[in-house]
């Protein structure tokens, strides 16, 4: 088991991170995040890629957002519409009692990000 000192995020790890300072519609304070860049990326660059997770029931009618349902039957919602690039080390980041997304979710994830941004292959 990694411990903090060595704990580095990775590509699909559900880590806690501060959002804040956030604006308007942004989401903020202390929330999941659903890691989308590699761990060497992330350790070079100190930064880390992702995607907010949250239970706001709001975002069940937004066509942008990937339902995680767990296995308590809790429902997460993966906001692909809000990308977040956030210094990791800095904001404190932590690892997530989740720990990874399922492969299928992740992908579903990165599959609506990659129709808002349309990025060529």
């Amino acid at each position: 088991m990694k411990t903090q000192a060595t704990w580095l995020p990775d590509r699909r790890d559900v880590i806690w991170i501060d959002f804040n300072p956030k604006a308007g519609g942004e989401i903020g304070d202390v929330h999941p995040l659903l890691v989308l860049s590699p761990a060497a990326f992330n350790e070079r660059t100190g930064l880390v890629i992702g995607l907010p997770m949250t239970h706001a029931e709001r975002h069940a009618d937004n066509p942008f957002a990937v339902i995680w349902r767990g296995t308590d039957n809790s429902s997460s919602y993966i906001v692909a519409n809000q990308p977040k690039s956030f210094d990791w080390r800095a904001r404190r980041a932590k690892p997530h009692p989740c720990q990874r997304a399922p492969a299928r979710v992740f992908q579903e994830a990165c599959e609506v990000l990659q129709q808002i941004l349309a990025l060529p292959a």
